[in-house]
């Protein structure tokens, strides 16, 4: 598939996946379709160890496109929604640590492609937000959930029901975005990040994410039975081996590994 406004980069084990949709990176349908189809082809590739989410030096994505949605009625948008929040769903399920760069604003379903990632690294003039209660609805591609699981539900109930912006310290505060920096430095820092766990044991982060993401769905005791499966599994790997003959010979944090 060749894609218009979403590619993905990979150099050093680090998959980009960047948006180049001018002004504003808004979701429209086709973006949404390039988006899902991006999200899975780094899923895939052996050579993406670790993915960074990027709008580019100017902004994120501040939204869907309302001009799709404005004379969309029930029927309608039934569909549309559930292939919007498809193609984000598609970027949390990539089984490989996920980090956003956040440049200018990230609202909307910008903010809800943000909440797909593991973490959110953002500039220091960032502003982010849910703002579809200004349009009379809500957040339908994630926010809700996403958000709420991620700084409360105080929390996200004051972003969504007043529609209000955050700029990039609320958000530290709050823990919607994990690290801030200048604006010109989101990109290489979210980079280096994602450059440290490519370099890590590339099936025990995948069970790590698997046992982590898929415990916040139901109980602890259905939780913790994924966790012991996703375990011992991890023992038919190499890097098992690797990281355990590593340890016993120089101590911890020394081993080379393979991503096998």
């Amino acid at each position: 598939m060749t894609s218009e406004f979403v590619t993905l980069d990979v150099a050093e084990g680090v998959g980009t996946i960047r948006l180049t949709r001018p002004p504003m990176n808004a979701l429209n349908t086709q973006v949404q379709g390039e988006l899902r189809a991006v999200a899975e082809e780094a899923s895939s590739r052996d050579d993406v160890r670790a993915v960074v989410l990027y709008g580019g030096p100017k902004v994120f994505a501040a939204g869907a496109d309302i001009k799709e949605f404005a004379d969309t009625d029930y029927v309608q948008m039934v569909a549309r929604a559930e292939a919007l929040t498809g193609s984000l769903t598609a970027v949390a399920r990539i089984p490989k640590p996920v980090i956003a760069a956040i440049t200018g604003y990230a609202l909307g379903g910008g903010c809800e492609l943000a909440l797909t990632a593991d973490f959110r690294v953002c500039g220091d003039n960032a502003k982010l937000g849910q703002p579809e209660i200004l349009l009379g609805i809500i957040p339908g591609a994630g926010g809700t959930q996403r958000l709420t699981r991620l700084v409360g539900p105080a929390k996200a109930k004051d972003l969504i029901y007043s529609g209000r912006f955050v700029d990039a310290a609320e958000a530290l505060a709050i823990g919607l975005v994990d690290k801030v920096v200048a604006p010109d430095d989101v990109y290489t820092a979210a980079v280096e990040w994602a450059s440290r766990f490519a370099k890590g044991p590339a099936y025990a982060l995948r069970a790590a994410k698997a046992a982590i993401d898929g415990g916040l769905d139901g109980d602890l005791e259905s939780g913790l039975r994924l966790e012991s499966h996703l375990f011992a599994g991890l023992f038919a790997t190499e890097d098992k081996r690797i990281g355990m003959e590593s340890f016993l010979a120089n101590g911890p944090g020394k081993a080379e590994f393979k991503g096998a």
